[in-house]
């Protein structure tokens, strides 16, 4: 499910769970983390990230693991391992990235899209609720309204879009992300680590006022998420009251 190669010193790793459209489960996530650890560990000096087939990383997988609150302590671990990574990290979005998907690739150095990609957070059509690292990372990524037009709105950002406010940082495929990768892996890595800390020390990782993290978990322990899974396993609309 999870895929490493190396070139030289950059290391790509793939998710490839294709028949889910690369949505994460438990053994994905682990893969990842150990994925990435290895890399780190056999002396990588980028990493590229990216998923097989069409679609980067449709999100956390909804016939299950998302309303796990293991599976969700896991997933927060791994994106924090990543963030941390000391080499820098590139996500190759092949495809939309949604949710989960989309933590993946902010949790990232940098962005290359394909012109047809998208990144969005669908979080309120399901009734779930994103933690405040995601929030505040989106918003140090695309700026305050972009960032409240995906969340509240749950409008998706196309790559174009995504290139103009500064989420992408170029317009490419895999090919052109891994080049991209062997040339930044050539750079002072002492240099690179420095910038990284001070880039990833935008406030995202601050602890969350007990008044917010209490807003956050009466979603996750509402009717209305309850009500938003079972439309999904009914294939309907969910109907939500806000209890």
């Amino acid at each position: 499910m999870i895929h490493s190669s190396t070139s030289d010193s950059v290391v790509t790793i793939e998710l490839d769970r294709s028949s889910k459209r690369n949505a994460l489960d438990e053994q994905m996530v682990s893969g990842l983390a150990e994925a990435f650890a290895a890399a780190v560990d056999g002396g990588a000096r980028a990493i590229v990230l990216t998923g097989r087939g069409s679609v980067f990383c449709a999100g956390a997988d909804l016939s299950g693991p998302v309303y796990d609150k293991d599976f969700l302590d896991q997933l927060v671990i791994t994106l924090q391992q990543i963030e941390s990574t000391p080499v820098p990290v590139i996500a190759a979005l092949n495809g939309a990235a949604l949710g989960a998907g989309l933590q993946l690739a902010m949790a990232a150095d940098l962005r290359v899209m394909v012109p047809e990609a998208l990144a969005g957070i669908p979080a309120a059509k399901i009734g779930v609720a994103v933690d405040e690292w995601t929030i505040r990372r989106l918003v140090s990524l695309v700026g305050a309204g972009h960032a409240r037009g995906m969340l509240i709105g749950c409008e998706p950002l196309t790559a174009d879009r995504a290139l103009s406010v500064g989420f992408a940082n170029r317009i490419g495929d895999l090919e052109q992300a891994q080049q991209w990768a062997a040339t930044i892996a050539a750079l002072a890595p002492l240099t690179l680590q420095h910038y990284k800390l001070v880039l990833n020390g935008d406030g995202a990782r601050d602890a969350a006022p007990e008044d917010r993290l209490e807003a956050m978990m009466r979603a996750w322990s509402s009717e209305d998420l309850a009500e938003g899974r079972t439309a999904r396993t009914e294939r309907r609309t969910p109907v939500f009251h806000g209890r």
